[in-house]
């Protein structure tokens, strides 16, 4: 009989806003790198029937062109939405002790904050999707809106 085996699936998709100014550094060959946290909202109702809202804070790196593009739209409050898989590293602390960290690694990020003409030498982008990964066809997340948000997403332009 044959083994079964799982499947490798790693993806992860979630939005938020920044909780702090995004940290940009190069590493020892100059590479481009980004971390950010940002804080996602979940609302359910309790076992009272009453709405709850409950936060989770989750740490996003980006590496290459997506860190790059990252530093002129991205500061504390900025709304986006991060496609990417989690992955986790392990580290010492200044104290001697090992301690791992589980981040989401960006493949593409959507900025849902308007993005000012200055900024952006004249052009009107206000909803701007960065990748950085040539693997995608498709670099909108427009299809993960319903009908009502994309109606939102237009009201606001």
């Amino acid at each position: 009989m044959a083994e079964l085996k799982m499947p490798e699936l790693n993806s992860v998709i979630v939005a938020g806003n920044l909780t702090k100014d995004p940290v940009f550094r190069q590493t020892s060959n100059n590479t481009p790198v980004v971390n950010f946290h940002i804080a996602a909202n979940r609302r359910y109702k309790d076992s009272n029937n009453q709405w709850q809202e409950d936060v989770c804070y989750v740490g996003v790196v980006a590496w290459n062109k997506l860190a790059d593009s990252c530093r002129d739209r991205l500061k504390k409050g900025s709304a986006v939405l991060i496609d990417g898989e989690l992955q986790s590293r392990t580290f010492k602390t200044e104290d001697g002790k090992n301690r791992t960290i589980v981040e989401i690694k960006a493949k593409r990020i959507q900025f849902l904050n308007k993005f000012n003409k200055s900024q952006n030498n004249g052009e009107n982008n206000d909803v701007v999707a960065e990748s950085d990964d040539s693997d995608y066809e498709d670099n909108s997340f427009d299809k993960f809106l319903t009908d009502e948000e994309s109606d939102l997403m237009k009201d606001n332009k």
